[in-house]
């Protein structure tokens, strides 16, 4: 049996071959394709025996996938999908032992470098990052960015991959960035099912693509089906080549290279990808590759089987056109290998793969067996005549392969069953689950964020500097220098979006911006706020530091789905393998109407995990929060109030290099009666309130929380509660979104609850959408006069004779 590793397969070029060289290359490709069928076979029953939870596999693509991975490069990126794991074995992304590492669900990050466990099975990643957050060298590996399950979520990210060889070829002042490029040469592959070409993001990343002229070659694997359902549902025409013609390429016009070819067609395969990617890499025109009469010999995945959905005559033809059916027969015609040749390598691939199979199941095993010995000794010391603890230690026991699981459930169990039982044995079991509890949160619940040396925690914190020369601007001009003074410190810097570029974005915050920096580095795109976002993940996956403009947080819902599932949990996903620094600014809060005016924070707060989520109340502290996260490695959501654009401030002199920390709410105004909690655009109308309320002899502490994730990291509004132990949150946000979360980190993280004397409050927005006009917002979000009578009603309930009834 050969070694375990990686084997990677080798391009073909007939003009410099001699045939005993072509018959090595193509014998080879067609072990790398047995072996990973056989992985794919073995996998569905790991999964059916019950050592896996799921599985879904790459079966029926392998020679397709083998074509592929002959032109892709170091340096070259995918973006692809669960089908893609003979790409993975062929380019060295991943090898067998990894494949069932990660079937298994291995935390182990050495054995499962792509997610640490995290993912199910052929969700593949490599790792960009060092241990300490910093970048490894992109140029010289093959580099896949790390999958994510939602149909045709990838496409938007692969723009950005795509997008990022053009700025690194057109942009010379990105020359010193030599880890992350060379010349712009790199082409970015995305892989799509067919069925998943009727999601809305593919259409919206395939034009993006066709406007934008950038290397990305995308690869249709076409089998007919979408899980259950034919082509006849899924497609106009029953074919995406067909209905995409009007974007292919003519004399004189943008467009795409567009291409056909069946998937078990191994010469033509080579030579259509071989002449496809070399238009792409070479004249950065995208490609689309349709590749058809796919076949998936297992179905769609272990959840179900496609007998009963496929007709018998439709089985048949997939028997007789299965890829590597194919590719053997063509082997035996052109005497490229005997059958007999071909018996004694599909038998040495079985057995290869059976090994590496259980190595990774012993591997994986092996820690946990530890921990179940261990266990099962400690209770078994404990029980002396207690029966019970003599149970959970025999059935620990006799439990075959338990997994962790298992193992920590009974140790926590007999915890909880001795409770009433002191003894030195029962301190020993409960140390040992203690000193477990670090440890495993590292191998689940670790890094959500990247952590690194780079991380915004660990930025310099500048005060904004005012002198006597200090002008009151307009917030908008605020944050224009602000802009400018890092556009002109770092030539990573990009930013793009809706009417960002020439006029410098609807609030002009950009205005000008385009003129002195030039359209490779402020530009405007369509309207297409999933690959808006996308185009920024990949870029900042490549190293660049881009700005993705979403011009209203109202429209952040059609971006929503690739901020949650890709962008939030990057880091997560891979364990910190991969990041991605991508800024998305936004406007939002109190305007007029329905759809220029949202503050759907709840939403944000509970889908973007893994994101910092910063609400400034003015320009200046916008500023000094960009200031922060430019000079830092983790992605962000910067929201703006809107109505604050044309408010005068002070213009810093310091205004490129001044930081606001993130996770440091700041008191606005002190007070001894109520902790008043709220960010953004509302607390200028709490101020407004204060002064009333003074009139009636109360003072309100007015807390800016000035970030929502991180929140309040110091405890400022526990400690404001210490004073006044009365709490209300204003939120513009619906009934029960953000200032429930305000809430349960002041009164349970915080600990807030032990330190109030009368029921916390929130006053917030009605429970729909603001309507058109200042009446409007005047009954749908918190007004002056909501927040008065709220503050004074508290008051009146604690002491109802100095501050009787309003009504």
């Amino acid at each position: 049996m050969r070694s375990v590793g990686k084997v990677i397969t080798n391009e073909i070029d007939a003009s410099e071959l001699s045939f005993d060289a072509f018959k090595a290359i193509v014998i080879d490709d067609y072990r790398i394709a047995v072996e990973s069928r056989q992985a794919s076979l073995l996998g569905r029953k790991e999964v059916l025996t019950g050592k896996a939870k799921f599985g879904i596999f790459g079966d029926g693509k392998e020679v397709p996938q083998l074509a592929m991975a002959k032109v892709f490069k170091k340096g070259d990126w995918r973006a692809g999908y669960y089908r893609d794991q003979t790409f993975a074995f062929a380019t060295g992304i991943s090898t067998i032992k990894e494949f069932f590492a990660q079937l298994y669900a291995n935390p182990d990050v050495d054995a499962d470098p792509a997610s640490a466990g995290r993912q199910m099975n052929c969700h593949f990643a490599t790792r960009s990052l060092n241990d300490d957050g910093t970048w490894r060298d992109l140029t010289e590996v093959k580099n896949s960015s790390a999958d994510i399950s939602t149909t045709g979520g990838q496409m938007a990210r692969l723009v950005g991959l795509a997008y990022a060889s053009k700025l690194y070829k057109q942009n010379r002042e990105l020359d010193y960035l030599k880890n992350f490029s060379v010349n712009g040469n790199e082409v970015a592959f995305g892989t799509i099912g067919n069925a998943s070409t009727s999601e809305g993001v593919f259409f919206e990343a395939f034009n993006a693509a066709g406007v934008l002229q950038i290397p990305m070659a995308i690869s249709v694997w076409d089998d007919g089906f979408g899980i259950s359902v034919p082509a006849k549902y899924q497609t106009t025409k029953e074919s995406i080549s067909e209905i995409l013609k009007g974007f292919q390429r003519e004399e004189g016009t943008n467009g795409y290279e567009i291409f056909k070819v069946r998937g078990w067609d191994y010469p033509a395969l080579c030579e259509t990808y071989l002449k496809a990617i070399e238009i792409c890499r070479n004249e950065h025109v995208p490609v689309l590759i349709h590749v058809t009469e796919v076949t998936q010999p297992q179905g769609h995945s272990t959840s179900g089987s496609h007998e009963r959905y496929k007709s018998k005559e439709r089985l048949t033809w997939e028997k007789e056109h299965d890829c590597i059916v194919k590719m053997r027969e063509w082997m035996i015609e052109s005497a490229i290998a005997t059958k007999e040749e071909l018996d004694e390598l599909e038998e040495t691939a079985k057995k290869y793969v059976r090994e590496v199979q259980k190595e990774a199941w012993n591997e994986f095993l092996d820690v946990i067996k530890q921990e179940q010995a261990d266990v099962v000794r400690m209770i078994s010391n404990m029980a002396n005549s207690n029966a019970g603890l003599g149970k959970i230690a025999a059935q620990l026991a006799s439990t075959h392969d338990a997994l962790r699981k298992e193992v920590v459930s009974a140790a926590r169990k007999a915890i909880r069953q001795s409770v009433n039982s002191p003894s030195a044995d029962r301190d020993v079991l409960i140390k040992w689950y203690e000193s477990k509890t670090e440890a495993y949160s590292e191998l689940y619940n670790s890094k959500l964020f990247t952590d690194g040396v780079e991380s915004p925690f660990n930025a310099t914190q500048v005060a904004p500097v005012y002198n006597e020369q200090t002008k009151m601007l307009d917030g908008r001009e605020i944050l224009n220098a602000c802009f400018d003074a890092n556009f002109e410190r770092d030539a990573r810097l990009v930013a793009f979006g809706e009417d960002l570029g020439a006029i410098g974005d609807v609030n002009q915050g950009f205005a000008g911006l385009q003129a002195k920096y030039g359209e490779i580095r402020i530009n405007d795109t369509g309207i297409r706020e999933a690959t808006i976002v996308g185009q920024g993940i990949g870029l900042a996956m490549r190293g660049l530091r881009p700005i993705a403009e979403i011009q209203y947080l109202d429209y952040l819902l059609y971006a929503i789905t690739v901020l949650s599932d890709d962008l939030a949990t990057l880091s997560y996903r891979t364990k910190g393998g991969q990041k991605a620094p991508l800024i998305i600014r936004s406007r939002g809060h109190r305007l007029e109407g329905i759809w220029h005016s949202g503050s759907p924070m709840g939403m944000i707060l509970g889908s973007l995990r893994g994101m910092h989520i910063c609400v400034p109340r003015n320009m200046t502290q916008a500023a000094g929060m960009y200031n922060t996260l430019f000079r830092a490695d983790e992605p962000a959501l910067v929201i703006e109030c809107l109505n604050g654009y044309r408010l005068k401030e002070k213009l810093p002199s310091n205004v490129g290099e001044f930081t606001v920390p993130l996770g440091k709410a700041e008191i606005i105004k002190e007070g001894k009666d109520i902790t008043v909690v709220s960010y953004g655009s509302t607390l200028r109308l709490v101020e407004e309130a204060a002064e009333e309320l003074e009139n009636f002899g109360i003072t309100i502490e007015v807390i800016d929380v000035q970030t929502l994730l991180p929140f309040d990291l110091d405890q400022l509004c526990a400690q404001s509660l210490q004073k006044t132990s009365k709490l209300l949150v204003v939120d513009e946000d619906v009934p029960g979104g953000a200032s429930a979360f305000i809430l349960q980190q002041i009164l349970e993280v915080q600990k807030g609850y032990y330190l109030l004397d009368s029921k916390p409050q929130t006053l917030t927005a009605k429970a729909h959408r603001p309507p058109y006009g200042s009446d409007g917002d005047y009954f749908s979000k918190p007004s002056v006069d909501d927040m008065v009578e709220a503050a004074y009603n508290m008051m009146n309930e604690t002491n109802p004779d100095r501050f009787p009834k309003l009504y």
